[in-house]
């Protein structure tokens, strides 16, 4: 035999091999699952008709979440933008990754899910508020600070929602989205997912929507006018002298959260009528609540149930099946990472410190978690100190939220009797047991963590954190480091 033959014939051979690799590896990749991770900003978990929010309209959340998993039980541990968003990216709590408040920068060595994904043959994708960058809130954002994401249509943050800036990949040009933004992104993300049904490889992306946040009067009118003439009922945790107040917010916010509603039924068509509903991971959250004059205040941070429980539907019809079901789960944003992770089948890096609840959801363990860390590491901003803002740590059990401050014992709530929290129950004698025991829980969850519950500005100088008077980063004129932010 011709020595040209034999090395023609290893050739092929090696030829088949390496194809037959590929192919096996392609089939690998598209079983796995796609995952659409639809995230809101300040949207409480209360605000859905299918929560029980009698006031909105949400007819394609309903209709999802009749064919999805409910986790009823999912917070933000540290209710606000950024510190949410770093502990979603990286499985990480706040005092590990070091973003315990908004406008400071998520280390670009960070293992992030969009990483992790993308090594795993993944194609990533991420559109719309970023807000883990901290280098100001309109400035360019260079690759090396994507954290993993390939596709990149994305501003750090901006609530300006019919005049929305966002750059696109590595391009130092400013585009503005057409319209209401919410719209845009939305038709953007459509024609992503259609390209990425064409290939062989699964997709994440990320779509992060600027609203419902405030300013509440800026959805369009077509949306705002389903509300203007509807009487709308308030809660009874909000004090009388805000009820005309809390009455025209709410018209702006369910006006947004409508809209954002229909926007999620166009992309949730878009992978039916592409037949890859069926294996698409439907994720759709937001990274904290809104207190909406609850307890006499507004926005973020505060320890109670409209600030720090959050929507968290699981839609993945080639696991669950199409029937709705709930999960008491004790989800918090550490647990996001690991737990998608989980239902993908893909290794967990090891700077993970969430709980992988995936095999507790789909009923195969017992859950053993029955208290979740929330946290203020460092009041800032809405809620500085001028305003009453202070350090906290508590647990939330579910049933229970519980939570101390420096000075010692602040809140106990039983979220069962007391949905609206109006009743503290700290230092009641009849409540004296459960108190001890809730503390006790707190303090091994802070030994965990190592958390030695210091104040605030304690973890701004160990981060050499640049603050204003308000030990609040002054991210409009200077970044988190103190440089001048240079547009």
């Amino acid at each position: 035999m011709k020595p040209g033959f034999i090395i023609k014939s290893l050739i092929f051979c090696f030829l088949c091999h390496y194809i037959s690799l590929e192919n096996v590896k392609a089939q690998e990749n598209k079983q796995k699952p796609n995952i659409l991770y639809i995230l809101v900003d300040q949207w409480r978990a209360q605000a859905t008709a299918y929560a029980g929010d009698n006031n909105v309209l949400t007819p394609n959340l309903d209709k999802l979440a009749s064919e999805s998993v409910n986790l009823k039980n999912a917070i933000s541990g540290t209710p606000v933008c950024t510190p949410h968003r770093a502990s979603l990216m990286t499985g990480q709590y706040p005092l590990t990754n070091g973003i315990f408040m908004n406008d400071v920068l998520l280390d670009t060595n960070a293992t992030t899910i969009a990483k992790v994904l993308k090594k795993g043959g993944y194609s990533t994708g991420f559109v719309g508020k970023w807000h883990i960058d901290g280098h100001g809130r309109n400035t360019y954002i260079p690759p090396t600070r994507h954290q993993g994401f390939q596709y990149w249509k994305a501003l750090e943050c901006s609530h300006n929602y019919n005049n929305s800036a966002y750059y696109v990949g590595d391009s130092k040009e400013k585009k503005i989205w057409p319209g209401y933004d919410v719209i845009a992104q939305t038709d953007d993300v459509c024609n992503y997912i259609k390209k990425q049904a064409e290939n062989s490889d699964p997709f994440l992306m990320f779509i992060s929507i600027g609203s419902p946040h405030d300013p509440y009067q800026t959805a369009p009118q077509k949306y705002r006018q389903l509300y203007e003439n509807k009487e709308l009922k308030v809660n009874p945790n909000v004090p009388a002298d805000k009820l005309e107040k809390v009455k025209n917010d709410l018209v702006g916010y369910y006006s947004h959260i409508t809209a954002i509603d229909d926007c999620i039924g166009k992309m949730w068509n878009t992978l039916k009528e592409l037949n890859i509903d069926e294996n698409t991971i439907i994720v759709f959250s937001s990274d904290h609540g809104d207190l909406l004059g609850a307890h006499g205040a507004w926005n973020k941070q505060q320890p109670y149930q409209e600030s720090i429980k959050v929507p968290f539907l699981i839609h993945y019809p080639a696991l669950f099946g199409k029937a709705s079901r709930t999960s008491n789960v004790l989800l918090n944003s550490p647990d996001i990472m690991p737990t998608l992770l989980g239902f993908c089948d893909v290794a967990i890096h090891q700077s993970v410190e969430g709980n992988d609840f995936s095999k507790i959801i789909l009923g195969k363990q017992k859950d053993k978690v029955k208290e979740t860390l929330i946290a203020c590491i460092q009041p800032f901003g809405q809620w500085d100190r001028r305003k009453g803002g202070k350090e906290y740590r508590g647990v939330f059990t579910g049933q229970y939220t519980y939570v101390r401050d420096l000075s010692g014992p602040w809140l106990l709530f039983d979220n069962f009797s007391d949905p609206f929290q109006m009743n503290n129950l700290v230092e009641k004698q009849e409540f004296d047991g459960i108190q001890k025991k809730l503390d006790k829980r707190l303090a091994r969850l802070l030994k965990v963590r190592n958390d030695k519950f210091k104040p605030g500005m304690e973890y701004i100088k160990e981060w050499n954190y640049v603050v204003d008077e308000t030990e609040t980063v002054p991210y409009i004129k200077m970044n988190y480091e103190g440089k001048p932010i240079l547009e």
